[in-house]
């Protein structure tokens, strides 16, 4: 009986153990079931998450044109060698990522046949910031490299071909200061769609380039791959072709701009150029200058500091950045004032002992002797000082600084340039709020001559010359033509009269077609020209300095160029500034001159 209740027990046992081995089994394949049949969607779609890569591609940046379709800035690719970091993360801390990547490229340069470039530090910073870019190793390969990688049908993972479009100005440094340059851009996280990797892109930084950046920015694209276990073998599962920005054409013509940069290499100064008819701008130079291709893709930190360091100053756009005294070039303002007032005409008289003395103070005329007893269009032609203070002190400051205020002096132009200055024009309510006091008679006879407070820079006074030459028509400068305005805005029309404006115009031709004309040097034959020089004084009194001017149009009757050029630190307008002119008008008007040039010496 014991044996038959211990062989039952036995048996029930075995019995219990089996049902619980088949009811696990039962609850194991249910689960299965549940995760490779019900939950096969789900689990196949977080696996394509995990293994999809999105890339975005940048968009190529639309050119910059000159109004004869001349490219001045452009794109071109540049092969790169990019290693993924992402791709090649370990367990166990950041070192070990490090120790993966430098292996890497280590075997990419035995494929490639080149050095490495990058150092292990270069890695960690880059290991260690997680930027979504991909890390490049080398940059701009050439096609041998390019070929070695297609031939060994390298297999490396996390490393690629990537191709980085890069800024190109196949004219250097010509109308760098008008163009710009670029510099890279962070670009934005598009929310639905997150990307995993991102190639550089550019944004302008100066000039052109980031004025009108909107315009010239590419739409960028995307391209999904598949990431397998191994590393970056993948296959391209999807693409979306970037779309190329939109060209801007300027007004700049190269063949002006080379001629006028031409004639500005060796000193500091600016020169611009308008077209007197609409407002273009033909030109707009600095010097010294600059390679905006040094920019691109990224300026290395010695060439960055070495530019700004430079005393010269090669980044900073004189033509509508820097502020000069004006000088003699002033005076056209101040005979027009004159005129149209009624308290003057051309027919006034003034003497000239070579000085203008107000009470214990002496203006001095640049001719020591004097020009004697002279009417205002000779005054114009020979540039007289004391001529000028005279004129000035009957017609009274605020009538003048309303006239060069119409002209378009104290204020920016509105060129498409965000680094233009508005320049200084003095008043008796400037003065109290500058420095608390009142206007005086002396203010009047150095504002009459151009000296003083009153600063400008070379824009506004060529736009100044070009409503002179126009017949007192003030135009926006326009330096990036539009489709929908195929004329320039009119800023102003010069409320002066016709004798004023004759005056003016007659004064200016007499200083390059007299004899004795100051600008004399500027003459070109067969070119009928009118120009006013200028020499500004500047500077503590026992060390004065000179900035040398010369304004100028052609031809007289039917004005098709305007152009206002300074140079820093000259002898004096008639000297430094009109040989160059002369070098530039005779360029522009297809005319051969002789280079040797003679005359007497003007202000």
């Amino acid at each position: 009986m014991a044996w038959d209740e211990s062989g039952e027990s036995s048996a029930m046992r075995v019995r219990i153990m089996i049902a619980a081995v088949a009811a696990a089994l039962l609850f194991l394949g249910g689960a299965l079931w549940r995760i490779q049949v019900l939950g096969a969607r789900l689990y196949m779609s977080s696996l394509e998450q995990q293994s999809m890569r999105r890339v975005r591609l940048p968009g190529a940046r639309g050119r910059i044109l000159d109004r004869n379709g001349v490219c001045l800035a452009d794109n071109r690719p540049c092969y790169c060698v990019a290693v993924y970091v992402e791709e090649l993360r370990r367990p166990g801390g950041w070192q070990n990522t490090v120790d993966a990547v430098e292996k890497v490229v280590a075997s990419a340069a035995e494929v490639l046949g080149l050095k490495v470039e990058i150092s292990r530090g270069d890695i960690e910073r880059h290991v260690s910031k997680r930027l979504a870019l991909p890390f490049i190793a080398w940059r701009d390969i050439d096609e041998k490299a390019i070929s070695r990688w297609a031939e060994s049908g390298a297999d490396l993972p996390g490393v690629d071909i990537a191709i980085e479009p890069v800024r190109v100005y196949p004219r250097g440094s010509l109308a760098a200061h008008a163009l710009g340059y670029v510099g890279k851009a962070d670009p934005k996280q598009d929310l639905e769609e997150p990307y995993h990797f991102y190639l550089p892109e550019m944004e302008g930084a100066r000039g052109v380039e980031a004025v009108m950046n909107h315009v010239l920015t590419g739409i960028p694209g995307g391209r999904l791959l598949r990431v397998d276990a191994s590393g970056f073998k993948h296959e391209r599962v999807g693409e979306r072709p970037p779309e190329a920005g939109r060209d801007v054409t300027l007004a700049l013509d190269t063949r002006i701009q080379t001629l006028v940069e031409q004639n500005l290499a060796g000193v500091e100064g600016a020169a611009v150029i308008l077209d007197p008819s609409n407002g273009d701008v033909l030109a707009l130079a600095s010097s010294p200058t600059f390679d905006p291709n040094v920019f691109s893709p990224g300026v290395a930190r010695a060439t960055w500091r070495g530019l700004v360091a430079d005393k010269s100053q090669p980044l900073v756009n004189r033509a509508v950045a820097e502020l000069y005294p004006p000088g003699s070039t002033f005076k056209m303002i101040v005979v027009l004032a004159a005129v149209s007032s009624g308290r003057a005409g051309p027919e006034t008289v003034f003497d000239c002992p070579g000085y203008f003395a107000l009470g214990s103070t002496r203006f001095r005329c640049w001719r020591p002797g004097g020009h004697g007893q002279i009417a205002m269009v000779e005054a114009l032609e020979q540039s007289c000082n004391s001529y000028f203070c005279q004129l000035g002190l009957r017609c009274g400051h605020e009538r003048i600084v309303e006239m060069a205020g119409a002209m378009g002096l104290g204020r920016r132009t509105g060129i498409e340039l965000a680094s233009e200055v508005d320049g200084i024009l003095p008043g008796d309510r400037w003065k109290r709020e500058r420095f608390r006091d009142a206007w005086r008679p002396g203010d009047t006879c150095n504002l009459s001559i151009g000296q003083g407070f009153l600063a400008a820079t070379p824009l506004q006074m060529a736009v100044g010359t070009a409503a002179i030459g126009n017949g007192g028509r003030v135009y926006r400068p326009r330096l990036v033509l539009r489709g929908d305005s195929p004329a320039g805005e009119t800023v102003n029309v010069l409320k002066c009269s016709a004798e004023a404006l004759r005056t003016a115009r007659q004064g200016m031709y007499e200083v390059v077609n007299a004899p004795r004309g100051t600008g004399k040097r500027a003459r070109v034959d067969g070119l009928a020209m009118a120009a006013k020089t200028g020499t500004a004084e500047f500077g503590p009194r026992d060390r004065r300095r000179k900035h040398t001017w010369m304004l100028a149009f052609a031809p007289f009757e039917h004005p098709r160029v305007a152009l206002a050029m300074v140079v820093e630190e000259g002898e004096s307008g008639g000297l430094t500034v009109a040989p160059r002119v002369r070098r530039i008008m005779a360029g522009i008007f297809g005319i051969a001159i002789d280079e040797a040039a003679d005359g007497e010496e003007g202000a």
